[in-house]
């Protein structure tokens, strides 16, 4: 069992910058790849990113060049930052954590990206 829990979020002006974490606990954080999902309002959940156990990432086409993941196994966390941001990069934010056949969910974090 993995609980994940989001922080970072928040409102910022087009072209700013934010930094998401998603704390880890209850299971060996380091086997798991993590993921970074986003949804926006009247849309499906969208996939961001991902950083596997061994450090590889792997990046959606509408964030490319713009964010990146990281992760710090130390401190059981990954994170997203977000640099560029553009009105429709709002939307709830959700990390994600695999091992299969097992995947686990925070609770979102809201991203609003307005003048």
């Amino acid at each position: 069992q993995v609980q994940l829990v989001e922080s970072g979020g928040g409102l910022v002006q087009p072209g700013g910058s934010l930094r998401l974490s998603c704390a880890a606990s209850g299971s060996i954080f380091s086997g798991y790849t993590m993921r970074w999902y986003r949804q926006g309002p009247g849309k499906q959940r969208e996939f961001v990113e991902r950083v596997n156990s061994g450090g590889g990432t792997n990046y959606g086409d509408s964030v490319k060049d713009r964010f990146t993941i990281s992760r710090d196994n130390a401190k059981n966390t990954v994170y997203l930052q977000m640099n560029s941001l553009k009105p429709e990069d709002t939307a709830i934010y959700y990390c994600n954590a695999y091992i299969a056949p097992l995947q686990y969910w925070g609770q979102g974090t809201q991203v609003t990206v307005s003048s």
